[in-house]
């Protein structure tokens, strides 16, 4: 399949009517998603055959790209059982199969899935608005449960904090690609009809 192809099957993918904000929930891109998967299928080897989890899987895009790119099995954890619905109704568009956990990832105990999951692929909240840190919270939950690789977008303005944690936690961090976040007019307080972030596609190798 080629990269063209995969964006255009997800555009089809239904995202939130009514995204809530403590949860940061801004949906990953078509655009985004499939260079994502792609790479890591194409250029890694990452995601045909191996278990993958979605940490943060919101409506599912992730995994649902990860599926039609022949992964074993896609496992998604989230906060939200209203995003869960979506993500489940996504599956049956796609008549593909993900198994969803309505799970809070940041006070669950994971210790259960270790060795289980080969590779991690997610879009975590910035941490912004609110919720500070929890981008990196999720990303050290990911690595610890991955036996292979972690694929993570994260604002571009804290790739110098992020690089000097991987050193810390004892794996290696690759900037993948440097991508743009297309954020449209969403909640309340936004001013803007859309709004470009930069952010880093990162990749995290375990030794």
């Amino acid at each position: 399949m080629k990269l063209k192809e995969l964006e255009s099957i997800l555009q089809d993918c239904q995202v939130f009517e009514e995204p809530k904000i403590q949860y940061e929930q801004y949906p990953t891109t078509p655009h985004l998603a499939a260079r994502m998967l792609y790479t890591a299928d194409t250029v890694y080897n990452d995601i045909e055959d191996r278990a993958i989890a979605d940490f943060g899987s919101g409506c599912g895009i992730l995994g649902i790209a990860a599926n039609i790119l022949g992964a074993g099995s896609v496992a998604g954890f989230d906060i939200d059982p209203d995003a869960i619905k979506i993500a489940l109704q996504n599956c049956n568009e796609f008549e593909v199969e993900v198994d969803y956990v309505n799970v809070d990832l940041c006070t669950a105990n994971l210790e259960g899935l270790k060795g289980k999951i080969d590779t991690v692929i997610m879009n975590p909240p910035f941490g912004t608005k609110n919720n500070k840190g929890i981008d990196m919270l999720l990303l050290k939950k990911a690595i610890d449960v991955a036996t292979t690789s972690v694929y993570s977008l994260h604002k571009t303005s804290t790739r110098e904090h992020i690089e000097k944690k991987a050193k810390e936690w004892g794996v290696t961090v690759e900037v993948v690609a440097a991508m743009k976040f297309d954020v449209p007019m969403m909640y309340k307080f936004h001013k803007k009809k859309n709004v470009e972030i930069q952010v880093d596609f990162l990749r995290f190798e375990k030794a």
